[in-house]
């Protein structure tokens, strides 16, 4: 990829207590790209996306998004820690779908969508509830504006969720295991979306475990372990080829 550097990770280093989760973790993703991430559970995968969305501050080395340092400003050759409300104003253009949906239980799927635009971009009403529309019908939610969360299933829940964070107009999107919540039948929809945005030419970092996936849309396959890249590149090469031991122990117990 040669587009612009939204994401850059410079020497990412996280510990929770004694245990040293990102060891290190330098990685680029270019405007466009699809970045699939791969690896064991407490491989560090999730941890590196929740300090792209500053959910979790790094201990050490530099993340930048979009040519900005992440929650920090370097002014006269020192950095400073920037406030919440700067490190909300960076977040806000960057979406995150999680393993569970997060949704508003007490609110309608349109209500859902809606919240952030009403309450952080300032929209007026009419021409939120109508963007909300568009992505729900974007999603294939158009018979489910007034479903409130308990009358979706699982594979709608997600799908809403995709659309709310959407509906924040982002330049990138993060998902965290977007199917692995799913009943077998129900994950298929969730990776159909995912496929037109990203045809579309939304930049995103995807943790998943779902090969077909990485192998038709990515444009990069990361392998991570124990904190550190182990191995990247195209993901037909690193699924079908791949270069170092750990990687291909792990895909032959998920490619089975």
């Amino acid at each position: 990829m040669t587009g612009t550097p939204v994401v850059q990770a410079l020497g990412i280093h996280k510990s929770f207590g004694p245990v040293h989760v990102l060891r290190g973790v330098s990685l680029t993703v270019h405007a466009g790209e699809v970045l699939c991430v791969m690896g064991p559970s407490g491989s560090g995968k999730s941890t590196f996306l929740r300090c792209v969305n500053q959910l979790e501050r790094i201990d050490d080395g530099e993340l930048w998004v979009r040519d900005e340092l992440v929650g920090h400003r370097v002014r006269q050759g020192r950095l400073y820690e920037l406030n919440e409300r700067e490190i909300a104003r960076q977040r806000r253009g960057i979406g995150m779908v999680f393993q569970r949906f997060n949704l508003f239980p007490h609110m309608t799927a349109l209500g859902n969508v809606i919240e952030g635009p009403l309450r952080a971009l300032r929209h007026n009403r009419t021409d939120a509830t109508a963007a909300a529309r568009r992505l729900l019908d974007r999603v294939g939610l158009s018979d489910k504006y007034d479903a409130y969360p308990a009358q979706l299933s699982g594979g709608q829940q997600q799908r809403v969720a995709i659309a709310r964070a959407l509906a924040m107009q982002p330049y990138l999107m993060l998902f965290d295991e977007p199917t692995s919540a799913l009943d077998p039948e129900l994950v298929g929809e969730v990776l159909d979306v995912m496929k037109t945005l990203a045809a579309d030419g939304m930049t995103m970092v995807v943790v998943t475990h779902e090969t077909g996936f990485a192998r038709e849309v990515g444009d990069t396959l990361v392998f991570m372990d124990d904190g550190v890249v182990v191995e990247s590149g195209p993901p037909a090469d690193v699924l079908g080829a791949p270069q170092h031991p750990r990687t291909r122990e792990f895909l032959s117990r998920v490619l089975g």
